[in-house]
């Protein structure tokens, strides 16, 4: 039996009682004024009228939880996050439009105001406002799609030029469009607010990390550092980084590193800017951008009590929502991790009205063995379709 219907405030966080014992102390106070052998039970008035105070107090405490925990990054939700991060200089994502890192060559000193290009499936691809093609005649810039969502361009696929311009010769996609994204879910910034804690740190990878995290429309991202003099096993020469970052502006993410990199390391990767310093020098920034490799999954399931067409639907996006959150190059395990996927497709309902009988990684290679390696500059991409459900 509790003392008090009060939430109560420890070394341990917030502790409140539960709506039980909350009608439970109630009704020992009223069964103390009116006697032991009050009829309290829900079908009576008074029991009834007891039942609406606890409710009310129980309510009350929920309230009070949720104003305790919103002053946590760990533990604050929606509103309550977006203003809790502030602190650390962020804030929540919108959602965004694709963008995509494209090639321009032309003349010398050609200005492009305003440019738009065009895909082979008709989107359009605005350039940023004022573009000059520098003395090399090439220079590459990020665009922008004008039509908002997750549009895909392939490398090789963004080649129109659909405002023309006088020593503006051609243009083209070395790399794949990073997809626009939704408003960004409480999760991921939880993630990104950890990480932007090592902005300000004394290592300097982790800085750069946290810097290039922060920066908008970035989407997933990570970092390589090579301390030896010989190439490791990515192939990244001796003491150099490698930055493989999906979404944001490229040119944004190069001036980001070459403002927090460490005087003599170099940077490894497809895609250059050439960044001046504040002394005007000019620095040649590299960075990746990832390659998509898409996933398929076979799943052989065995409907149980409760299976409808809602749960396969659910089964599908879980998976596929899973595959999509990998981290570039498979994180740690370097891989789409078979086991996961499992407990991805389980966690629909608590996989109490199905049973996963066998469950089959499919990658640009064939069958997973059960894992799907991934390459360190490579992130596995999914749709609910390429998730096959077998009965």
């Amino acid at each position: 039996m509790i003392t008090s219907t009060a939430p109560v405030i420890d070394a341990n966080g917030i502790w409140v009682p539960t709506y039980e014992q909350v009608l439970e102390f109630l009704q020992s106070k009223y069964r103390g004024i009116y006697g032991p052998d009050t009829y309290l039970e829900g079908d009576s008035q008074d029991g009834q009228l007891v039942a609406i105070f606890a409710k009310a107090i129980s309510d009350a405490n929920g309230g009070a939880v949720a104003v305790y925990n919103a002053f946590s990054p760990a533990t604050a939700q929606g509103n309550g996050l977006s203003s809790v991060v502030k602190i650390n200089g962020i804030s929540r994502a919108k959602s965004s439009f694709s963008t995509v890192d494209q090639i321009i060559i032309g003349q010398a000193g050609t200005p492009i105001n305003n440019g738009v290009t065009q895909d082979k499936a008709g989107n359009k691809w605005s350039l940023p406002a004022s573009v000059v093609i520098p003395p090399e005649g090439t220079v590459t810039v990020t665009a922008t799609c004008q039509t908002p969502g997750a549009i895909i361009a392939a490398p090789g696929t963004v080649t129109q030029i659909a405002t023309p311009t006088r020593g503006w010769q051609s243009v083209t996609n070395a790399s794949d469009a990073s997809p626009g994204a939704p408003v960004e879910r409480d999760p991921v910034l939880r993630q990104r607010q950890a990480v932007s804690t090592a902005i300000p740190s004394r290592t300097v990878l982790e800085g750069m990390v946290g810097a290039v995290a922060n920066l908008p429309g970035v989407v997933r991202y990570r970092a390589f550092e090579n301390d030896d003099g010989v190439p490791d096993v990515h192939g990244i020469p001796g003491h150099k980084t490698a930055f493989v970052v999906e979404g944001g502006d490229a040119t944004a993410i190069c001036q980001t590193i070459a403002l927090k990199k460490t005087p003599g390391g170099g940077t490894y990767g497809t895609t250059t800017i050439v960044v001046p310093d504040a002394y005007r020098i000019p620095h040649a920034i590299s960075i990746f951008r990832p390659t998509d490799v898409a996933i398929g999954c076979q799943i052989a399931m065995k409907a149980l009590p409760g299976y409808n067409a809602t749960t396969g639907a659910a089964v599908q996006k879980a998976v596929s929502d899973f595959i999509n959150g990998v981290a570039i190059g498979g994180g740690a395990a370097g891989c789409v991790e078979w086991d996961a996927c499992i407990a991805a497709a389980k966690s629909v309902a608590g996989g109490t009205t199905f049973k996963i009988e066998s469950l089959t990684l499919i990658g640009p290679t064939g069958a997973g063995s059960p894992d799907v390696a991934l390459l360190f500059n490579q992130a596995a991409t999914c749709t609910p379709d390429a998730v096959q459900l077998n009965f």
